[in-house]
């Protein structure tokens, strides 16, 4: 099923890629990755979501074999020690594979569109599947940014790749919308998403959001002289980000530095809960990152 824990959700950036636009290579080993999703576990990410494959603009595709080899043994590792893994994948093999491997969730940023065969592996696993929005691979994926309102054109589109995942056979409560931020958007898309994640979050799915270190924060955070803000020192502004989509009721927020994004969803929820309950005390006694801030 799909974790609803009072609060928004927060996925942990796994990425065991070479040239990930953010983190590419630094977790090139199996005991280096295993160890980096155990650390997000414990900073808050209720998953890791591991991912063999670059989205990044312009990245090419690389062989299933080789999509599986490097991560397969990520998915074991961290599964085996009792962590909530998402398979990031547009192919079913390796999908099936992974889901074979112990992960619970299938993160497909192309909504089944890569690979017709991808529904059949949801469906028949019983699997979480998110569908995000995106036009064209990355290696192209700007030619499709164009848009007349983009909440509803985005919002449209994704109604199209829900309704053919249940036409699969993929149980609606299974699914997941994320709005694809960054995909096939410029700047100034992303920001209207977010000021609009509302009537995403209407559809009445499960909403995931994927801002974290992306081109339009660089945008936004420019220098005087015009250049943007490179992508390790936007993790700041990547929990401005979830907080927003937390406030609109996404069902999570997908995240490369996980701490700040877990303190903030959990800082936001009690609040709500004190709104909604003035003499509720939190309960302070597991917060979720305990060692965290014990080995501060």
């Amino acid at each position: 099923m799909i974790a609803r824990p009072g609060r928004c959700v927060v996925m942990g950036i796994l990425n065991v890629t070479p040239d990930s636009f953010s983190d590419g290579g630094r977790h090139s080993t199996v005991e280096a990755a295993v160890a980096h999703g155990l650390h997000m576990a414990g900073a808050g990410a209720d998953y890791v979501d591991v991912g063999g494959e670059s989205t990044r603009p312009g990245a090419g595709r690389v062989p299933p074999e080789e999509e599986c080899r490097r991560v397969l043994p990520v998915v074991a590792g961290l599964a085996g020690l009792g962590i909530a893994v998402s398979i990031d994948t547009t192919r079913a093999s390796v999908a099936a594979a992974s889901l074979a491997a112990g992960a619970v969730m299938v993160n497909d940023v192309s909504a089944g569109l890569a690979d017709p065969a991808m529904a059949s592996v949801v469906a028949d696993a019983g699997v979480p599947w998110v569908l995000m929005h995106r036009r064209g691979e990355s290696r192209d994926m700007y030619a499709g940014a164009t848009y007349g309102d983009v909440v509803a054109d985005v919002r449209r589109e994704l109604c199209r790749r829900v309704d053919a995942a249940m036409a699969a056979g993929v149980a609606a409560e299974r699914l997941v919308v994320d709005p694809g931020l960054g995909f096939a958007k410029q700047p100034e898309h992303d920001l209207a998403l977010l000021a609009g994640l509302d009537r995403i979050t209407d559809l009445g799915f499960p909403v995931l959001v994927g801002a974290s270190r992306k081109r339009f924060l660089g945008a936004v955070l420019a220098s005087a002289d015009g250049r943007p803000w490179p992508p390790d020192r936007r993790d700041s502004a990547t929990v401005a980000t979830s907080v927003l989509a937390a406030r609109a009721g996404a069902w999570g927020v997908r995240v490369h530095d996980v701490a700040g994004s877990a303190d903030a969803v959990r800082v936001l929820a009690a609040v709500d809960t004190a709104r909604r309950h003035p003499d509720h005390r939190p309960d302070t006694t597991d917060n979720g990152h305990t060692e965290r801030w014990r080995s501060a």
